[in-house]
């Protein structure tokens, strides 16, 4: 089954698929917009992978409630500058390279939350954005069952200090660890919901 994307260039035949699945059920409405949202900006920058810098601008974009998360950032501004630019700006040194720390956060252990690089080139993700999508399921998934909303996404991707979701909030001059901590009032059951925090 061929990957819906554009046709694409001689030198990028043979190339892992550009794109994710928009369709997963496990997604509600509006994230999967959002994904859809990252594939048109991954594409459109010449990236091969979807990245955290990708998901948090398209969530900015398309998300009512996480873009609320930030509303009372006097940077938000600055952001949102940095995330346009990244084609001809900072980003330029994030192309042709793969988002993967090394390292993913410590969390307990969920079922299918196991980081798989190669997986993750096929789905089109970074290994990071791959893995912040999948934390953002099983974390709606102990809230309610229900689908994955934009708010979990965002909660995954600050999550890892390596992520360059992050490392554009930092360049912005805003605190990721803030933005976590409102999160973290906002979600029911804190940033991974209740199941996940039997230690209190």
């Amino acid at each position: 089954m061929h990957p819906r994307i554009p046709r694409q260039s001689a030198r990028d035949q043979g190339r892992p698929p550009q794109v994710a699945p928009d369709d997963d059920a496990r997604l509600s409405a509006e994230l999967a917009a959002v994904v859809s949202g990252a594939r048109r900006r991954a594409l459109r920058d010449g990236d091969r992978q979807i990245d955290t810098a990708h998901l948090l601008h398209s969530l900015l974009d398309a998300d009512p409630e996480a873009y609320a998360v930030f509303e009372s950032e006097p940077q938000l501004p600055r952001l949102l500058g940095y995330l346009v630019q990244r084609s001809i700006g900072y980003g330029l040194r994030w192309q042709g390279t793969v988002e993967d720390s090394g390292a993913v956060p410590v969390v307990p252990a969920a079922g299918d939350l196991g980081a798989d690089s190669a997986l993750a080139a096929a789905e089109g993700y970074s290994p990071l954005a791959a893995e912040a999508m999948r934390y953002a399921r099983v974390r709606a998934g102990h809230r309610d069952g229900g689908p994955a909303r934009g708010v979990d996404l965002l909660t995954a991707i600050l999550v890892n200090p390596e992520s360059r979701a992050v490392e554009v909030l930092a360049r912005a001059g805003i605190d990721a660890g803030d933005v976590r901590a409102r999160l973290d009032d906002l979600l029911p059951g804190g940033l991974w919901g209740h199941p996940w925090r039997r230690d209190r």
